[in-house]
Order: structure tokens, then C-alpha cells, then sequence
């Protein structure tokens, strides 16, 4: 029977005297082995030649991919926000269309003073002062400060404030003192502030103003 050292030794015996022999005439261990390191060597060369670049071309494309995904992702929460954006969009545009119903132009001006007036005559309060100021112009309206001082009793002054808040135009009552005068009747200072858009050539002249200013 064959003993593990017998066969190492004839093992061995098949790698003596191989110099000058052609690989073809090896006996059978020393060419396994020859195959197995032409093997190793071919799948090395393989790896880095060729199989390492795919792998790093591979790992690129599903990163890529990934980035699609995101913005595919991305751009379908966009469209499915649109319609709401349209709305909310819509929305404002009303709104700001109804500030600007209540906000006279420069024409408008006249009659809104004259509302005021009304106003005051109409609860029988006696104008002991009527004096707008200089109007304050800003980016896209004007804001113009009248003050106001009113003769009469309490209660007539109450439903004054009261007409001014329904006036279908913006007019804010800032600065209410109310005292009495020498005859101990009830006087009412107040300064009023109305609003009006600007027309265009005005907004053209703001922004040229403002243009100038930051140069």
C-alpha cells in the first residue's frame, strides 16, 4: 500500500530534470500546475485590463441611474403641485386684485376727500380743520396724510370713526386726541391717511429714481 510519504516523493520526482523539456512532455503534477498559475495569471491581467474599468463604469451608470431616479422623483412632485400652485396662485391674484379696488388713483383722489367730508357733515360734526400734507410716494403707491380737526359731541364722533371704516376705499384715522375748547364743546385731531395707487408714468419715474439711488 502507498504511503503518503512514497507518494510526496514521486510528487516531487515529476518536477527533477525539466529544464530543456517542452512543457507538452511534462509529466501530469508539473503540468497542473502550470495551468493553474496561467490561470491566476490570465484572471489577474483579466481584472485589471478589463474587468476593474467595467466595474468603475458599472458603479458610474448606477449612480446615474440613481440621480434619474431623484429627479424623476423630483419632477413628478413638481407636476403634481402645479395644479395646487396654479390655485394658490389664482388666489392671490384676486386678493391683489381687490386691494387695488381700494386703492383710487390719482383722479379718484378728489372724491375720496370729498367721501371723508361727507362723512363728517353727514353725523354733524363741524370741520374746524381740514389739511392734507405732503404725500409720502413709495415703490408702486402713494400715501397721503390729512389732518383733521372735527367739532361735535362724542357720540357723533364714534359713528364718524365708525363711516370711515366702511368707506369702500383705505383710510386709517391715526393719532386720535379728543379735548374740548373754550366753549367745553368736544374737539376731535386726527390724522387721516388715504392711499392711492401710482399710474404708470409714476412708477416708471420710481424705479428710475430708485435705480439712480443705487448707483
Amino acid at each position: 500500500m502507498t504511503t503518503l510519504n512514497e507518494l510526496s516523493e514521486s510528487v516531487s520526482g515529476q518536477f527533477s530534470n525539466l529544464n530543456g523539456l517542452h512543457p507538452g512532455l511534462w509529466p501530469l503534477a508539473p503540468r497542473l500546475l502550470a495551468a493553474v498559475l496561467l490561470l491566476i495569471a490570465l484572471i489577474t491581467l483579466g481584472w485589471f485590463a478589463y474587468w476593474d474599468s467595467q466595474l468603475t463604469d458599472l458603479d458610474m451608470g448606477q449612480q446615474e441611474e440613481q440621480k434619474l431616479k431623484d429627479s424623476y422623483k423630483q419632477k413628478m412632485q413638481q407636476a403634481i403641485s402645479l395644479d395646487a400652485l396654479k390655485e394658490q396662485r389664482k388666489l392671490v391674484l384676486q386678493y391683489v386684485a381687490a386691494m387695488e379696488k381700494q386703492l383710487p388713483s390719482k383722479a379718484e383722489m378728489d372724491a375720496l376727500l370729498s367721501d371723508i367730508n361727507q362723512a363728517a357733515t353727514g353725523r354733524g360734526l363741524t370741520f374746524d380743520g381740514f389739511k392734507p400734507g405732503q404725500p409720502t410716494v413709495k415703490d408702486y403707491y402713494a400715501e397721503l396724510p390729512i389732518d383733521i380737526k372735527l367739532v361735535g359731541s362724542y357720540h357723533d364722533m364714534g359713528e364718524f370713526v365708525s363711516d370711515i371704516a366702511k368707506l369702500p376705499r383705505i383710510v386709517t384715522l391715526n393719532n386720535l386726541a379728543i379735548a374740548t375748547n373754550k366753549d367745553n364743546i368736544l374737539v376731535l385731531d386726527v390724522v387721516a391717511k388715504t392711499f392711492r395707487y401710482l399710474d404708470p408714468e409714476e412708477v416708471s419715474t420710481q424705479a428710475a429714481l430708485k435705480k439712480g439711488a443705487k448707483k
